[in-house]
């Protein structure tokens, strides 16, 4: 969250919440990594409430670098392949799934060059009006390519998913990022955050579905299995 240390550390309870509510869906072992988004967006949110209390202590200065890092690897490293992933493990199609796949290799190329400016240019935080800024002194030239890639594999795997309300996902993804970028551009990392629990709702709302459709499914299959003895005898 972007507003308070409170705030952040609000989020993070709820987002845990909606979390574990979400992994009590779980049918298959391929769904756990989508249903954990909520509780990965929790212990981001968490870092970013103790980098509220830590900014305005310069007594704790040594921790804000390690911190900083903490929160930036969830938010520019982790999320351009868990997305693609996840989704990918949920696939069943295999023409959907080639495509998810391309997605995934998208995502790493991001993945990887956003590590390696994470870690090869000065980064540091600060509170600025009320919101954390986030200062990266990455190559300007890349950072537009970068930043289109990252929309890409974070936006269109769930649009290309056989699953009916993961369309859902995509949508709420999209506008977060749009609202962040129009007015709030300057704190785009951090205010990007304040909608995660809105798109956990997605997730926990899509993997209700995905356990109505698996328990459906399995009884379509349990009908056919009974027709099959019975045309038998």
């Amino acid at each position: 969250m972007c507003f308070s240390a409170t705030a952040s550390f609000g989020a993070g309870i709820v987002l845990t919440a909606i979390g574990v509510r979400s992994l009590k869906k779980v049918q298959h072992s391929s769904q756990v990594l989508f249903a954990a988004i909520p509780l990965l967006f929790a212990v981001q949110q968490c870092s970013e409430g103790i980098l509220w209390l830590i900014l305005p202590r310069p007594d704790l200065g040594y921790l804000q670098g390690g911190t900083t890092f903490f929160f930036l690897i969830f938010a520019q490293v982790i999320w351009p392949v868990y997305v693609p992933v996840s989704i990918l493990l949920l696939e069943k199609q295999k023409t959907r799934r080639n495509f998810q796949r391309i997605l995934v290799g998208i995502g790493l190329l991001v993945s990887g060059h956003l590590a390696y400016c994470l870690f090869h240019y000065e980064v540091h935080s600060k509170i600025d009006c009320y919101h954390i800024n986030y200062i990266q002194l990455y190559p300007e030239k890349w950072r537009v390519l970068s930043g289109l890639l990252y929309g890409v594999v974070t936006i269109l795997p769930a649009l290309f998913s056989h699953i009916r309300r993961m369309w859902m996902l995509s949508v709420t993804v999209f506008i977060s990022y749009a609202i962040t970028a129009l007015f709030y551009e300057d704190y785009l990392v951090s205010v990007w955050c304040f909608f995660a629990s809105v798109i956990s709702i997605s997730v926990w709302v899509i993997m209700s579905e995905i356990k109505t459709m698996t328990r459906t499914q399995i009884l379509e299959n349990l009908q056919i299995k009974n027709a099959s003895l019975k045309n038998k005898k």
